[in-house]
């Protein structure tokens, strides 16, 4: 078993202040960000920030399905962090100020299996899901704007 990792960034034409607010929203912002691969969401617990509890489907491809069961903690402020019940997967969400705009960075890692089947998932899940992940940053500046 390996950590697996994927990354996307951008930069948002918002204030930082405002872009933190959207994306610490579970009960409003969050549901509109979320692309096609996301179904069944469901505000669990909270709402806004460290202690929401939150649950999904996330299709990452044809044929595999994450059931993810987040709790979200606030480490830092700008950084939040989903922790998934359910596997080793771990979410963090940073938005930084840049120049009156915002950097928003969403990283995903988790420990992946071994064998064969690790390497075709440490090869191919970080740029499957850094699609995915563009799509929903493309959706939060669009929500930001």
């Amino acid at each position: 078993m390996g950590k697996v990792t994927a990354v996307a960034e951008r930069t948002i034409d918002a204030p930082a202040e405002k872009v933190r607010a959207l994306v610490a929203d579970y009960a409003d912002s969050r549901p509109k960000i979320l692309t096609e691969q996301y179904f069944d969401y469901l505000l669990v617990e909270g709402g806004t920030g460290a202690g929401t509890k939150a649950s999904w489907k996330l299709q990452a491809t044809s044929k595999r399905v994450r059931d993810v069961a987040a709790t979200v903690s606030e480490p830092e402020p700008g950084t939040l962090v989903e922790k998934d019940a359910n596997s080793t997967m771990v979410t963090t969400w940073t938005v930084r100020e840049a120049d009156g705009k915002s950097l928003v960075r969403i990283e995903t890692s988790w420990e992946g299996v071994g064998g064969i089947g690790g390497f075709f998932e440490k090869t191919f899940a970080p740029g499957g899901l850094k699609r995915i992940y563009d799509g929903v940053l493309v959706k939060l500046a669009e929500l930001a704007a």
